[in-house]
Protein backbone atom coordinates (compact mmCIF):
# COMPACT_ATOMS: atom_id res chain seq x y z
CA UNK A 1 0.00 0.00 0.00
CA UNK A 2 1.38 3.59 -1.13
CA UNK A 3 1.96 6.04 1.62
CA UNK A 4 0.57 9.77 1.32
CA UNK A 5 4.42 10.26 1.32
CA UNK A 6 4.65 7.58 -2.19
CA UNK A 7 1.72 9.27 -3.67
CA UNK A 8 3.47 12.95 -3.47
CA UNK A 9 6.73 11.65 -4.69
CA UNK A 10 5.15 9.76 -7.79
CA UNK A 11 3.10 12.73 -8.63
CA UNK A 12 5.88 14.98 -8.96
CA UNK A 13 8.46 12.74 -10.50
CA UNK A 14 4.99 12.63 -13.38
CA UNK A 15 4.96 16.03 -12.98
CA UNK A 16 8.72 16.05 -14.24
CA UNK A 17 8.23 14.45 -17.22
CA UNK A 18 4.94 14.64 -18.29
CA UNK A 19 5.39 18.72 -18.29
CA UNK A 20 8.82 18.99 -18.54
CA UNK A 21 11.42 16.22 -19.10
CA UNK A 22 9.78 13.14 -21.11
CA UNK A 23 13.30 12.29 -22.26
CA UNK A 24 14.33 12.00 -18.61
CA UNK A 25 12.78 8.07 -18.75
CA UNK A 26 12.44 7.80 -22.54
CA UNK A 27 8.99 9.10 -22.95
CA UNK A 28 7.75 10.50 -25.96
CA UNK A 29 4.95 12.50 -25.91
CA UNK A 30 2.03 13.26 -28.87
CA UNK A 31 1.96 16.86 -29.87
CA UNK A 32 -1.38 17.27 -27.67
CA UNK A 33 0.98 16.48 -24.81
CA UNK A 34 -0.52 12.37 -24.51
CA UNK A 35 1.86 9.86 -23.17
CA UNK A 36 0.62 6.01 -23.66
CA UNK A 37 -0.09 4.53 -20.36
CA UNK A 38 1.27 1.62 -20.46
CA UNK A 39 4.41 3.34 -21.79
CA UNK A 40 4.21 5.95 -18.95
CA UNK A 41 4.10 3.38 -16.44
CA UNK A 42 6.69 0.35 -17.74
CA UNK A 43 9.14 3.57 -18.37
CA UNK A 44 8.93 4.81 -14.71
CA UNK A 45 9.01 0.99 -13.43
CA UNK A 46 12.16 0.94 -15.21
CA UNK A 47 13.66 4.14 -13.82
CA UNK A 48 13.19 2.28 -10.72
CA UNK A 49 9.60 3.99 -9.77
CA UNK A 50 7.12 1.41 -8.22
CA UNK A 51 4.29 2.27 -10.04
CA UNK A 52 0.95 0.18 -11.74
CA UNK A 53 -2.11 1.32 -13.05
CA UNK A 54 -4.22 1.01 -9.56
CA UNK A 55 -1.26 3.54 -8.30
CA UNK A 56 -1.60 5.57 -11.44
CA UNK A 57 -5.53 5.84 -11.55
CA UNK A 58 -5.09 6.83 -7.44
CA UNK A 59 -2.71 9.54 -8.30
CA UNK A 60 -4.61 11.07 -11.26
CA UNK A 61 -8.19 10.77 -8.63
CA UNK A 62 -6.82 11.97 -5.58
CA UNK A 63 -4.16 14.94 -6.74
CA UNK A 64 -5.71 18.28 -5.22
CA UNK A 65 -5.42 20.01 -7.84
CA UNK A 66 -6.27 18.07 -10.95
CA UNK A 67 -2.65 17.60 -12.64
CA UNK A 68 -3.26 15.02 -14.72
CA UNK A 69 -6.26 14.02 -17.06
CA UNK A 70 -6.42 10.33 -18.73
CA UNK A 71 -8.14 10.60 -22.32
CA UNK A 72 -11.69 9.22 -22.78
CA UNK A 73 -10.94 5.05 -22.45
CA UNK A 74 -7.60 6.23 -20.04
CA UNK A 75 -5.10 4.92 -22.29
CA UNK A 76 -3.50 7.92 -22.83
CA UNK A 77 -2.47 10.68 -19.97
CA UNK A 78 -0.82 14.23 -19.81
CA UNK A 79 -0.54 17.03 -17.54
CA UNK A 80 -2.79 19.54 -17.33
CA UNK A 81 -0.92 22.49 -18.01
CA UNK A 82 2.26 23.74 -16.82
CA UNK A 83 4.53 22.10 -19.26
CA UNK A 84 7.98 23.39 -20.22
CA UNK A 85 7.69 21.15 -23.16
CA UNK A 86 5.91 22.06 -26.92
CA UNK A 87 2.38 20.66 -26.58
CA UNK A 88 -1.14 21.86 -27.88
CA UNK A 89 -3.06 21.04 -25.13
CA UNK A 90 -6.24 22.36 -27.79
CA UNK A 91 -7.07 25.15 -25.58
CA UNK A 92 -10.14 27.13 -26.30
CA UNK A 93 -10.47 30.82 -25.42
CA UNK A 94 -12.56 31.85 -23.05
CA UNK A 95 -13.81 34.82 -21.12
CA UNK A 96 -12.24 35.04 -18.32
CA UNK A 97 -13.73 36.55 -14.56
CA UNK A 98 -13.28 40.11 -14.43
CA UNK A 99 -10.51 39.79 -11.30
CA UNK A 100 -8.18 36.60 -11.17
CA UNK A 101 -5.05 36.25 -9.32
CA UNK A 102 -1.38 35.32 -9.22
CA UNK A 103 0.68 33.96 -6.65
CA UNK A 104 4.59 34.46 -6.60
CA UNK A 105 7.75 35.08 -4.50
CA UNK A 106 7.88 38.83 -2.65
CA UNK A 107 11.07 39.14 -4.69
CA UNK A 108 9.49 39.12 -8.02
CA UNK A 109 7.66 42.04 -6.99
CA UNK A 110 9.10 45.14 -8.67
CA UNK A 111 10.01 43.20 -11.73
CA UNK A 112 6.05 42.46 -12.17
CA UNK A 113 4.72 45.88 -11.54
CA UNK A 114 7.04 46.78 -14.34
CA UNK A 115 7.24 44.77 -16.90
CA UNK A 116 3.80 42.41 -16.25
CA UNK A 117 3.81 38.62 -15.50
CA UNK A 118 5.32 36.41 -18.06
CA UNK A 119 5.09 32.83 -18.93
CA UNK A 120 9.43 32.17 -18.70
CA UNK A 121 10.09 28.70 -19.75
CA UNK A 122 6.32 27.33 -19.28
CA UNK A 123 3.35 27.66 -22.14
CA UNK A 124 1.47 30.02 -20.01
CA UNK A 125 1.33 32.23 -16.97
CA UNK A 126 -1.23 30.86 -14.76
CA UNK A 127 -3.90 32.55 -12.92
CA UNK A 128 -6.04 31.31 -10.16
CA UNK A 129 -9.67 32.09 -9.62
CA UNK A 130 -9.08 32.73 -5.67
CA UNK A 131 -6.82 34.39 -3.38
CA UNK A 132 -5.94 31.29 -1.22
CA UNK A 133 -5.28 29.28 -4.60
CA UNK A 134 -2.43 32.15 -5.53
CA UNK A 135 -1.31 32.06 -2.11
CA UNK A 136 -0.45 28.60 -1.80
CA UNK A 137 1.17 28.72 -5.52
CA UNK A 138 3.31 31.79 -3.98
CA UNK A 139 4.25 30.38 -1.24
CA UNK A 140 6.31 27.57 -2.81
CA UNK A 141 8.44 30.08 -3.72
CA UNK A 142 9.27 32.33 -0.59
CA UNK A 143 6.71 34.86 1.23
CA UNK A 144 4.16 34.81 -0.80
CA UNK A 145 2.45 37.94 -2.76
CA UNK A 146 -0.60 37.93 -4.37
CA UNK A 147 -1.39 40.18 -7.55
CA UNK A 148 -4.98 41.04 -8.93
CA UNK A 149 -5.11 40.60 -12.58
CA UNK A 150 -7.63 42.75 -14.26
CA UNK A 151 -8.52 39.70 -16.70
CA UNK A 152 -11.72 41.12 -17.76
CA UNK A 153 -9.75 44.51 -18.97
CA UNK A 154 -7.04 42.30 -20.40
CA UNK A 155 -9.84 40.15 -22.32
CA UNK A 156 -11.66 43.02 -23.41
CA UNK A 157 -8.58 45.00 -24.80
CA UNK A 158 -7.61 41.12 -26.74
CA UNK A 159 -5.78 39.44 -24.69
CA UNK A 160 -7.09 35.71 -24.59
CA UNK A 161 -7.46 33.55 -21.49
CA UNK A 162 -7.68 29.98 -21.53
CA UNK A 163 -9.00 27.83 -19.09
CA UNK A 164 -7.63 24.11 -18.77
CA UNK A 165 -9.51 21.00 -17.21
CA UNK A 166 -8.59 21.69 -13.51
CA UNK A 167 -9.63 25.26 -13.64
CA UNK A 168 -6.16 26.96 -13.75
CA UNK A 169 -6.58 30.05 -16.19
CA UNK A 170 -3.77 30.78 -18.64
CA UNK A 171 -2.59 33.54 -20.72
CA UNK A 172 0.85 34.17 -22.60
CA UNK A 173 1.47 37.45 -20.50
CA UNK A 174 -0.08 39.89 -18.68
CA UNK A 175 1.03 43.82 -19.48
CA UNK A 176 1.83 45.28 -16.00
CA UNK A 177 -1.18 47.93 -17.02
CA UNK A 178 -3.55 44.72 -15.67
CA UNK A 179 -1.54 44.03 -12.61
CA UNK A 180 -2.02 45.64 -9.35
CA UNK A 181 -1.20 44.81 -5.80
Amino acid sequence: MATEKDLKHLSKFMSLVLRHRPEAIGLELDESGWADVSTLIAKMQDSGSAIDVELLNQIVATNAKKRFAFNDDSSKIRASQGHSVAVDLGFVPQQPPEMLFHGTAAQNRDAILAEGLKKGTRQHVHLSTDTETAKQVGSRHGRPIIFTVLSGQAHKDGYKFYQSENGVWLTDNVPAKYVAL
